[in-house]
């Protein structure tokens, strides 16, 4: 049997960013975080909310990026209830980047 690669259990150098899908019809672009004061908060950095995808195949559409016609508002660092996140997406880093 093959060996396996051990678990990385190290935090990343730096933010990840992601998109959260969230109750009530929010969605929120950002940097997330390493950890919260409190375990069921998560914390996004240069968070903003995503008034319009600007995409023609849905939400995934800009995982790589935001296109054109997305429509970011600005709202610095944001702690969100781990339980109001209905899904994360992970995104490309270097192309969200400069709207971020």
């Amino acid at each position: 049997m093959p060996e396996t690669a051990p678990l990385d259990t190290t935090a990343p150098t730096a933010p990840r960013v992601v998109i959260l899908v969230l109750a009530n019809g929010w969605v929120l672009a950002g940097r997330r975080a390493g950890t919260a004061d409190d375990p069921a908060t998560v914390v996004l950095e240069d968070a903003a909310v995503v008034r319009r995808w600007g995409t023609t195949k849905g939400l995934g559409e800009i995982v790589v990026g935001p296109t054109s016609k997305t429509v970011l508002d600005p709202c610095g660092t944001v702690r969100v209830p781990a339980r109001a996140i209905l899904f994360e997406l992970a995104c490309d880093g270097a192309a969200w980047s400069p709207r971020l």
